[in-house]
């Protein structure tokens, strides 16, 4: 069993905390994800992998956007470039207890751009003023934007901060801003997001001139010495934020790390409670809502990532979770594999 839950009360953010966000990542940060990362984080902010427009409008709403209670502080992020498709999908996540709704303006997906949003809608900065205009005029909950320093060969100071500008000025006051520049054409998704360098200093410069603007930094960021070290107010610049992306996903005992040593949780949960408290979880997934337990467990198999039977883990998982017949109880055959 979990000791704590640390400091979140009644699924309320506590706002003095440092705010630390796992990134929307694609396939990966489903609300099965989320509630596992939640178990291992209680007060960092989540966030749903993108959902279109198109799949909350005309496709099965209930299946992308239901999410445990547990999991708030939680973000709807969204896909599209449509004003009123956004905003009716603004409402619709709102309405189903969403803290907060994400446009996504930095994908630089094959799929994404046929769609007309993503990283492209960097390029039309009045486009993405006037959705998120009509976004915030629709719900109460705060309206973000998570974008790139620039697409192609835009990635000058002048391109990024006339898009924050011209956005902020509809009524955004949060930026999450990826530190690399996304090439739309000649690069895929992967090599995105390692090829492009990162670029801090752009990103400092951004908050050092937008002052009364949120700007959460993203892109590269994997220890949490590397997180101290931008929380610092080293050479005047302090961001409001930082977001983790894969880090998050292929080594989440960083999420451990990150309770205790950013956030001052002296809780004593180990990774070892966390697989404990998935039991349960799993057990009720696949009797109330026949989730396969392979959907689940797949977002677990890094979690034992360098320590000793971690490889043996990973296989077992990998291997017996996909039997006929496995229950969750297998889980705690996968723990005799590692140390305690």
């Amino acid at each position: 069993m979990l000791k704590s839950l640390g400091f979140q009360v009644n699924g309320e953010l506590n706002m003095e905390l440092p705010h630390i966000s796992i990134a929307p990542m694609m396939d990966w940060t489903d609300r099965h994800c989320r509630y596992f990362h939640r178990l291992l984080s209680p007060n960092a902010r989540l966030y749903t992998e993108m959902v279109t427009t198109g799949a909350l409008i005309h496709g099965d709403a209930e299946r992308h956007l239901k999410f445990n209670k547990s999991e708030h502080y939680v973000a709807l992020q969204l896909g599209g470039s449509d004003a009123q498709d956004l905003t009716t999908s603004a409402k619709m996540g709102a309405d189903y207890g969403y803290d907060e709704i994400n446009l996504n303006c930095g994908c630089p997906s094959e799929r994404v751009q046929k769609g007309a949003f993503g990283a492209c809608l960097m390029a039309e900065p009045d486009l993405v003023a006037s959705c998120v205009e009509s976004m915030s005029r629709a719900v109460d909950v705060p309206i973000t934007v998570k974008c790139r320093i620039g697409i192609d060969n835009c990635d000058s100071y002048p391109f990024l901060s006339k898009f924050i500008k011209t956005v902020s000025n509809a009524g955004c006051d949060m930026f999450i801003i990826h530190a690399r520049q996304a090439w739309l054409k000649g690069l895929s998704p992967k090599e995105n997001r390692d090829i492009p360098p990162l670029d801090y200093k752009l990103v400092a410069q951004i908050k050092s001139d937008f002052p009364h603007l949120k700007i959460i930094l993203n892109g590269g960021i994997k220890t949490v010495e590397q997180i101290k070290d931008f929380s610092s107010d080293e050479n005047g610049i302090k961001y409001d934020g930082l977001m983790i992306g894969r880090e998050a996903y292929q080594n989440p005992s960083i999420l451990l790390d990150i309770e205790r040593e950013i956030f001052q949780n002296k809780s004593e949960n180990s990774a070892h409670d966390v697989v404990h408290a998935m039991i349960p979880y799993i057990e009720q997934q696949m009797r109330d809502e026949h989730v396969p337990m392979k959907s689940i467990t797949r977002h677990m198999i890094c979690l034992f990532g360098g320590i000793k039977g971690s490889r043996a883990w990973r296989r077992f998982l990998s291997v017996e979770t996909h039997k006929d017949g496995a229950t969750p109880q297998i889980l705690l055959e996968a723990l005799k594999h590692i140390n305690p």
